[in-house]
């Protein structure tokens, strides 16, 4: 099985995918180096059209995906809201093993989560 990465982002406090949220992934080198490798949006589902790593470019090792979800919660916020908390949130991981990896983002104003899901 070869190896590839995929990734969505639901919006917990409102319920709903988080439509239109640009993600950056980043491989990490030795020296702390990092390679842009791909950017997309997400669609209405929360999810990206085609796998941000594909088969063809995938590499065990270390990565990095970057959320930019300060401008997507700032859309989404009531008028009069709290000024803004999050920005970017990075997640980096290890990809060890050719295989399927899921790594979603639950996020909301004040907080998010993650896990390697499926």
């Amino acid at each position: 099985m070869a190896g590839y990465l995929t990734t969505h982002v639901l919006d917990t406090a409102r319920g709903c995918p988080a439509a239109g949220l640009r993600i950056e992934l980043f491989r990490l080198e030795a020296g702390g180096a990092r390679v842009a490798l791909a950017e997309m949006v997400t669609n209405d589902d929360g999810r990206t059209d085609a796998p941000i790593l594909p088969e063809a470019s995938f590499e065990t090792g270390s990565y990095e995906l970057v959320f930019h979800a300060g401008a997507y919660l700032a859309q989404h916020t009531a008028p009069g809201g709290a000024p803004a908390f999050l920005d970017a949130v990075p997640i980096r991981f290890e990809m060890g093993e050719p295989a399927h990896f899921h790594v979603p983002l639950l996020l909301s104003p004040f907080g998010y989560s993650t896990y390697r899901g499926s």
